[in-house]
């Protein structure tokens, strides 16, 4: 067996995240949808392991997927969750590109049984204390595939799931 990293000291780099830090969300549905999840963000070197479990969506269907500014998901609609997290105020794009907001994060798919299970690393993330930090943030699914292209939000579409990041 190998030595668990756990046993090692943590680190706490300039943004303000430690090694290991963990958050996470449970997506509630919005505007009359079905879609539900759980959400987990891991502090990683390089960035924030994100992992998503989500179920309800349309078979095979493709959503627009973001971390939001204001960690409020009060609304039935999703809107009190503000718009996508951006604390360097960057233009919308795609999270492989140089300029996109920090929470912009990858489309999601559906299987054909409406679930996704997916994990992506997002090196504009932490969690911890920095201006990056999901923690107080919300994640939501959006109703359509996101453009990466239409100013501000990539014409994602309605708010169908969402759920407030809390430390854990």
């Amino acid at each position: 067996m190998t030595s668990s990293s756990a046993a090692q000291p943590s680190a706490t780099g300039a943004s303000g995240a430690t090694s290991g830090a963990r958050a996470s969300a449970t997506l509630q549905p919005k505007s009359g949808s079905n879609t539900a999840g759980t959400v987990t963000f891991q502090q990683q070197p390089g960035g924030v392991m994100m992992t998503a479990a989500i179920t309800g969506l349309p078979p095979n269907s493709v959503h627009g997927f973001h971390v939001h500014e204001k960690g409020d998901c009060s609304a039935p609609d999703a809107m009190s969750a503000g718009g996508h997290f951006n604390p360097g105020g960057k233009p919308h794009g795609q999270m492989t590109m140089p300029d996109h907001h920090a929470g912009d994060m990858n489309n999601v798919t559906a299987d054909a049984n409406g679930n996704v299970r997916v994990s992506m690393l997002l090196p504009s993330l932490s969690v911890g204390t920095g201006a990056n930090s999901v923690i107080g943030r919300a994640v939501v699914v959006h109703k359509d595939p996101d453009d990466y292209k239409t100013q501000p939000t990539g014409n994602a579409g309605g708010r169908i799931a969402c759920g407030v990041v809390a430390a854990s």
